[in-house]
């Protein structure tokens, strides 16, 4: 490293419990990256790992009490603060989740952690019935939707002798995960970009409608990434269970008529458009006033009709410089049917999987894709939905530079 590149600095909070052991290796493994890493503990982690431990390690003091260095104090919890790139809460206690969630600044930690403006990862680790608890996934989802990133724990034995989630994931997932934060490309500044993720909802009564599996993982993976890299995301969100971050704008529908609707009013003004919605290609002809009741054995008619076609009523109104991206989920002839598609709906590239094919389906946090244009075709293998979104952008970054003149 030339002495004009200074190495990226992390601020390691560590948190009681007995996960605190792993903190080390998680340490270990950033400053084999070439990371600076300087650590924050609680009192409590005390209890479970000597601060000695982690100077050692460090190579930097590692400080506790906000006032056992009094002349240091002010500029050190703030100088840290802005000094950091990443600040890394491994592990994350709820309490600690519950402090950050809160805006607490009681201690150490929680205070250098609100003072921060860079971004935050928390790795949490806890009981079972703690990390379920409705006030702990209510702060996970505050923090998520301020754009904290957390990697969420697995199942396992417990300290506590119970089995179930909560066991902070392993040093080397976490570290991955920090490696990719602080290695974000920001290539894409200055683009907006307009993401569409999730199901439709086409109403048979009040109370029943007719949808798919798709759980937008893929959508929001990509919003995720694409908000990373510097874009402006805007993302047309179809009911599902997942939350974005705050740096992402999220515009709600329910059926294909409302994603059209909303989609002919946002996306002139994107830059690239990624449409991993998955629209209903039919809707009950009449909607029932009121609760459809059982018939005392009789079969039940339901007539359809045609949704609109979202992605080709789009591609009829794509302007100059603007990149279209497709998603072709299918069970059979995949690259055949994803071609057609890509010139019926004037896609610049379009996004091809047998759905079918184990890891690639639906609700899964993998994908195996073939990413297609009128030029080539690259199929990848099995990967994460936000590695697939990673190279899914790369293509489509290319070909608005290509459009461009960039």
């Amino acid at each position: 490293m030339s002495s004009s590149e200074k190495s990226k600095c992390v601020v390691l909070g560590v948190t009681g419990g007995i996960a605190a052991y792993k903190a080390c290796q998680f340490l270990r493994l950033l400053q084999k990256s070439g990371i600076d890493v300087h650590v924050i503990m609680t009192k409590n982690a005390t209890q479970f790992i000597n601060p000695i431990t982690f100077e050692t390690l460090s190579a930097h003091p590692v400080t506790v009490d906000t006032f056992e260095r009094p002349e240091q104090w002010e500029v050190g919890h703030i100088a840290l603060a802005k000094r950091a790139d990443l600040f890394a809460v491994v592990p994350a206690t709820a309490n600690i989740i519950a402090k950050y969630a809160c805006g607490i600044a009681d201690d150490m930690l929680s205070t250098t952690l609100l003072a921060a403006a860079c971004p935050v990862l928390m790795a949490p680790a806890m009981n079972s019935g703690m990390y379920l608890n409705a006030a702990t996934q209510t702060n996970i989802r505050t923090l998520e939707g301020r754009g904290v990133t957390f990697v969420s724990p697995g199942n396992g034995y417990l300290a506590c002798g119970d089995e179930g989630v909560g066991r902070m994931e392993e040093p080397e997932v976490i570290a991955k995960r920090c490696l990719e934060l602080l290695s974000a490309k920001q290539d894409m500044k200055g683009i907006r970009v307009c993401i569409t993720a999730g199901p439709t909802r086409e109403m048979l009564d009040p109370v029943r409608y007719i949808t798919n599996r798709s759980s937008g993982k893929m959508g929001y993976a990509l919003a995720e990434a694409a908000a990373a890299r510097g874009a402006e995301v805007t993302l047309l969100s179809g009911p599902v269970n997942l939350s974005a971050s705050g740096k992402i704008r999220v515009v709600p529908f329910i059926s294909t008529e409302d994603l059209l609707e909303v989609a002919l009013r946002e996306v002139p003004g994107c830059d690239i458009l990624v449409q991993a919605a998955a629209p209903s290609d039919y809707r009950p002809v009449t909607v029932a006033e009121q609760k459809i009741k059982k018939r005392h054995g009789e079969p039940l008619h339901v007539e359809f009709q045609e949704n609109p076609d979202v992605a080709a009523t789009l591609g009829k109104q794509k302007k100059d410089g603007q990149v279209f991206v497709g998603f072709a989920a299918e069970t059979e002839n995949v690259s055949g049917n994803a071609a057609e598609k890509l010139k019926r709906k004037n896609l610049d590239l379009i996004v091809a999987n047998d759905v079918t094919m184990p890891g690639a389906g639906f609700d899964v946090d993998t994908n195996i894709v073939t990413i297609i244009t009128e030029e080539q075709s690259v199929s990848l293998p099995l990967l994460t939905k936000r590695e697939t979104a990673e190279k899914i952008l790369d293509t489509a970054l290319a070909s608005f530079k290509r459009k461009n003149g960039i």
